[in-house]
């Protein structure tokens, strides 16, 4: 991923003996982008950029081709082979674009939110593609590293890359403002997450050389992940949302969750002015579905 891959290099976790070769990916698709089909002059796309913005369809922008090709072909590269789409019952272009291309490398299903209650209400879609399985989980609207993937696939166990918040910020090109959205995480001792503290007020600052980390909403679960998506209660905006089933998932139900450090960039694709850069970024990038 050019610049977004320079970085330190991170140590991959060792298995540590429950089921190695996971297959199964869940991709979240149903958003409304909101922010992406709100005007901004200084963005310069292209006629077929901007109706994908208009309609708010972030994975199907065209970067040379569609943003979500390049997330499914990295997830190809990583050895998943089995990919579930999240999407609204108005995402036919998705559909019939998947269905019409045939991938070879990943077998794409589709399921349908019907109505956009957040993220975890999203994940309770795909409750029957993933079965007892553990599977990963990650937005449509971000590129992730193909390393990342390799490591939650090979982690063993439920987990979770923890982005360091100033590398994250300087080597992804993301506004500071915008990291302010993202939740933050506290990690204990031994290495697993001990709370998520979903958009916060105020960022805090490192000190005593200590390192922020934050979540970009991409996950190893097993299936008890279900139990707390069904049981976590609305948030202050009226949705169901992961960060806050998984807080639940810690605190009342037992689970737990590793987190693997990682000192890299990740690419958004929230807002008009993220297509040119996107488009820089992934010049090169090899595509293969």
């Amino acid at each position: 991923m050019n610049s977004a891959n320079q970085h330190r290099k991170t140590r991959i976790p060792e298995n540590t003996g429950s089921s190695l070769e996971i297959r199964k990916a869940v991709i979240l698709a149903r958003g409304l982008g909101k922010r992406m089909r709100s005007p901004d002059a200084t963005a310069q796309l292209a006629p077929d950029q901007m109706q994908a913005a208009d309609a708010g369809m972030k994975a199907m922008i065209p970067i040379g081709r569609p943003f979500l090709d390049y997330v499914l072909s990295a997830l190809a590269d990583a050895g998943f082979r089995q990919v579930c789409l999240v999407v609204g019952p108005e995402h036919t272009a998705i559909r019939e674009y998947y269905r019409s291309i045939s991938p070879r490398r990943v077998e794409i299903s589709f399921v349908i939110q019907e109505k956009p209650l957040g993220t975890a209400n999203a994940l309770l879609a795909a409750k029957r593609f993933a079965g007892h399985e553990e599977f990963v989980v990650l937005n449509s609207d971000n590129y992730y590293p193909v390393e990342i993937f390799r490591a939650l696939r090979m982690l063993g166990e439920p987990g979770l890359p923890a982005f360091e918040r100033e590398i994250l910020v300087r080597e992804s090109e993301i506004p500071c403002e915008r990291v302010l959205r993202y939740a933050l995480l506290q990690i204990n001792a031994e290495g697993y997450l001990e709370k998520i503290i979903e958009k916060p007020d105020e960022m805090p600052a490192t000190t005593d050389d200590r390192e922020v980390f934050i979540s970009m909403n991409c996950w190893r679960f097993s299936a008890d992940i279900f139990d707390a998506c069904e049981q976590v209660a609305r948030s202050a905006r009226g949705e169901y949302e992961l960060p806050e089933a998984v807080q639940l998932g810690l605190s009342s139900l037992g689970l737990r969750f590793k987190a693997i450090p990682f000192h890299t960039g990740v690419l958004d694709l929230s807002h008009r002015s993220d297509i040119a850069q996107m488009a820089r970024r992934l010049a090169g990038v090899k595509v293969e579905l």
